[in-house]
């Protein structure tokens, strides 16, 4: 895995011309805060070797280099889940890419369930921590030495410095914002009225199918990581609302997406 991960950022590096400091990760229906990039480089996920190429609708497939908030990025416009069958090596292989690319940051955006029950539709929840419910861990099996320790520390997951600067940033631009704990689960079912309960019982605000993955192996290499959830409907056990279709929860997310593309464009800038 270490040489194909070497490889694939040897192949992507001579693809661009500058580093990345900062590497973002866009969820369903929020790819739009690549509007806000100034692009100077867009590669297709199918043409970068070993990379993994998404199959969920919403989740466009490329991978965006250029300037935001002054600063050099890579953002992920889509990323890869358990559920869609890839191991949990995939799922965050381009996680690690992005460390040997240069990134010192990792910002991490999702679509999710709201547990608690005080939240509303379209509400942003800056993650404060998380609880892998997850099957299994991406840093199972032999360790990469090269990365990271063999046992993380996961004290801190979610960067208290970054989530203090980004709720200043919303009470500067009068954008309400919460925080709270996400759980992460493999779907891709959504949960049923006693998983949600199960959820809010263990301290859950919010559920989801991604980012505890991909902020476990950024810790591991002992990178420092923001992540916002759009709260895209209420799952208060007994009052679950019913989710028809993906495309509803892409409405609300893209409804939600430019109070979270302006804090996290403020953010990266502040850094």
């Amino acid at each position: 895995m270490i040489d194909k991960i070497k490889s694939t950022a040897a192949f992507i590096q001579s693809q661009i011309t500058s580093n990345p400091e900062v590497g973002i990760i866009l969820g369903s229906g929020l790819g739009g805060l690549v509007n806000e990039i100034s692009i100077e480089k867009s590669l297709d996920y199918k043409n970068i070797p070993d990379f993994p190429v998404s199959t969920v609708e919403g989740h466009q497939g490329r991978l965006i280099f250029g300037k935001l908030g002054g600063k050099n990025v890579v953002a992920m416009q889509g990323r890869f889940h358990f559920y869609e069958g890839y191991s949990m090596q995939i799922v965050t292989f381009p996680v690690r890419v992005m460390k040997l690319l240069g990134i010192k940051y990792l910002f991490v955006s999702n679509a999710s369930g709201g547990l608690n029950p005080d939240f509303n539709k379209g509400d942003l929840m800056i993650i404060n921590d998380h609880i892998n419910m997850f099957p299994t861990n991406p840093l199972i099996g032999k360790n990469m030495d090269e990365f990271g320790t063999r046992f993380p520390d996961m004290s801190e997951p979610y960067d208290k410095n970054l989530i203090k600067k980004a709720i200043e940033i919303a009470e500067q631009n009068k954008i309400k914002v919460r925080t709270g704990v996400y759980v992460g689960s493999s779907g891709p079912t959504l949960e049923t009225p006693a998983e949600y309960k199960h959820f809010q019982i263990i301290g859950a605000d919010a559920t989801g199918m991604s980012t505890v993955p991909e902020v476990i192996v950024a810790r591991h290499m002992l990178i420092p990581c923001f992540a916002i959830s759009i709260i895209t409907n209420k799952g208060i056990s007994d009052k679950v609302e019913k989710i028809t279709t993906h495309e509803d929860v892409q409405d609300v997310a893209g409804m939600a997406e430019p109070k979270m593309t302006l804090i996290m464009k403020n953010l990266i800038a502040s850094l």
